[in-house]
């Protein structure tokens, strides 16, 4: 039957699930949730063909980054090709090859996901990253509601603010950064990009508080499901 869901065997997968909601109430003050803020370095961009390379995640709750609750994996890959995206990122075979299992990696990253609205700039690439691992080592999905900086940008920066026009393209990290006054931290490594991240969350959330004259509700931000 099309309604029936297996529940999942692994443990640590079905406390994911059973603990993470996917939606959260609009009404929801913005200091309540747990925000962790992602980024994933990969062999490419097709979520059905590619791999994840590294990971990495911070936390923010409340405003605050949450130092003590990152984390950040090299994952392994047997023979991960030279693709165009390692002269980006500079990840080499050598180091994949050093690193954990793809099965470890999702079974220490999932309680750090339990609970928590995930953040990325261009969050569904990452999310549908992750949803393929998932798929292949216990046949479930991410379920986290999601937030994208780009989108939450547009809605917050004058000078991305939307315009109407179809071909209007969303804005890279770098031009939020710069409209944000915030320096980059080692660009194109996933925990350089995960901590940038956040404090880009966390600044476009600040000039909205400010706009809006009032404490933010989850209402107030463009949180959604891929």
């Amino acid at each position: 039957m099309s309604w029936w869901r297996r529940t999942p065997v692994d443990p640590v997968v079905a406390a994911y699930v059973e603990a993470t909601p996917r939606r959260i109430a609009d009404k929801t003050p913005l200091a309540d949730p747990r925000f962790v803020a992602l980024d994933a370095e990969t062999t490419g961009c097709d979520p059905t063909k590619d791999r994840m390379l590294s990971l990495a995640l911070i936390e923010v709750q409340a405003g605050r980054i949450q130092i003590a609750k990152s984390a950040a994996w090299v994952i392994f890959q047997q023979a991960a090709p030279m693709t165009q995206a390692v002269s980006v990122h500079g990840i080499l075979p050598a180091e994949t090859k050093a690193g954990l299992p793809e099965v470890e990696v999702l079974r220490e990253l999932l309680p750090h996901l339990s609970g928590a609205i995930l953040v990325g700039h261009h969050v569904n690439f990452d999310a549908a990253m992750l949803t393929s691992a998932l798929q292949r080592n216990f046949r479930t999905s991410l379920q986290n509601p999601l937030l994208d900086t780009a989108k939450l940008a547009m809605e917050t920066l004058d000078a991305f603010a939307k315009t109407g026009y179809l071909g209007q393209r969303a804005p890279s990290s770098d031009e939020v950064c710069a409209q944000s006054g915030i320096a980059p931290v080692e660009r194109h490594t996933a925990e350089g990009d995960a901590f940038t991240t956040a404090m880009v969350f966390i600044s476009l959330c600040a000039r909205l508080q400010r706009r809006l004259e009032r404490p933010l509700r989850a209402a107030d931000l463009p949180i959604g499901r891929r």
